[in-house]
């Protein structure tokens, strides 16, 4: 699914260049008062094969279980959740997805789905009911997307999917994901033909992930299956002229935003690729997630965010007492953004401001 999706820029969230400060960011006691966006991951597996990611390895196929989820109604009001984002897996594997939409819209939320796009045509009334957005993974033109993917007619099903919602309910909002990584990294422009073609209003880019436990990573890839998915030497500078031909080719689609990163943003893919290389230090992308966000998994664990280590589990206490407990807080307060191992590799970043 979404393995590499993570990074969503929810509400244009993302657009303010400074980094989170924990004692200026308006919570002096490390204690979340409001949460803006919860992640909510609703079932384990999915139906791609990523090359970049394992969570289809996973041999349980465990989903979000909606009486249990249903008691934090109160925390998420409570907290001023303004949207959830429906993850996994594949969400719309979900045996009762319907049950868990109409519980998030009673609790006044914007629901925003992240999808391979493979089941959107089978679940269109669903979505078109439901959901006020939906983000689909895009990894390249056709024939290179469905290779990424290893699903045949993939970038086909897509298709289908985003016309079979879109006569349902065409103001809906579809933009395209695509994960940069050594088998679409000379295909940005390419890339962007593809969203058009699909009708997306969007297409956004980041760099793969490959130095983390997260997306069913029981350890971190070794060195060779890194070299897999990762960039060589050569591979980063075929990239870095991609990127400046993209910002060149396409202007008319930066300025518009249906490219989504600024030029900036797309050249911090390429250095992010070098620093793996070693030629570059790290850098950690702005991003304030633990103070405005949270990732609940379907067994109720909560992590700050997709990467770093939970810190509180929602299966015996309510998602407010979780997220303010003292072992969440002690994270918040201890965490450097600037400097923390973790963060300075991340390829994603959720830097939200209040967009009313």
């Amino acid at each position: 699914m979404s393995s590499q999706l993570v990074n969503v820029d929810i509400s244009k969230a993302g657009q303010e260049e400074s980094y989170p400060v924990v004692t200026r960011n308006g919570y002096p006691s490390h204690r979340l008062q409001t949460l803006p966006i919860l992640i909510l991951n609703v079932h384990e597996r999915c139906n791609c094969r990523c090359l970049m990611c394992d969570i289809w390895k996973r041999e349980s196929s465990s989903e979000l279980n909606m009486e249990e989820f249903a008691r934090h109604r109160t925390s998420i009001i409570n907290l001023g959740v303004r949207q959830v984002v429906l993850t996994g897996g594949e969400p719309l594997m979900h045996s009762n997805l319907t049950a868990i939409c109409s519980f998030l819209r009673e609790c006044g939320v914007k629901i925003t789905l992240l999808s391979t796009g493979l089941l959107l045509k089978k679940h269109a009334a669903l979505v078109a009911s439901w959901i006020d957005e939906i983000i689909v993974s895009l990894d390249g033109p056709e024939e290179v997307h469905d290779c990424v993917r290893r699903v045949r007619s993939g970038f086909q099903l897509i298709r289908d999917g985003v016309l079979a919602v879109r006569q349902l309910k065409p103001k809906i909002p579809i933009s395209g994901r695509s994960t940069v990584q050594k088998a679409n990294h000379a295909l940005l422009r390419q890339t962007v033909l593809a969203a058009h073609s699909l009708g997306l209003d969007s297409i956004s880019f980041l760099a793969s992930d490959v130095t983390s436990q997260a997306f069913n990573r029981e350890l971190v890839w070794p060195g060779e299956r890194q070299g897999e998915i990762a960039l060589s030497a050569d591979e980063v500078a075929a990239l870095e002229a991609e990127i400046d031909l993209l910002i060149h080719d396409c202007s008319d689609d930066l300025a518009s935003k249906f490219i989504v990163e600024s030029p900036e943003k797309l050249h911090r893919i390429a250095r992010h690729f070098r620093a793996h290389l070693g030629q570059l230090p790290f850098v950690a992308p702005r991003c304030n997630a633990p103070w405005v966000s949270a990732v609940v998994e379907v067994d109720g664990t909560v992590r700050p965010c997709f990467f770093h280590q939970a810190n509180g589990s929602i299966k015996d206490a309510t998602l407010e007492e979780t997220l303010n407990s003292g072992e969440a807080q002690s994270f918040r307060s201890t965490l450097n953004i600037a400097d923390n191992p973790i963060c300075k590799r991340c390829v994603c970043s959720l830097n939200y401001t209040d967009v009313k």
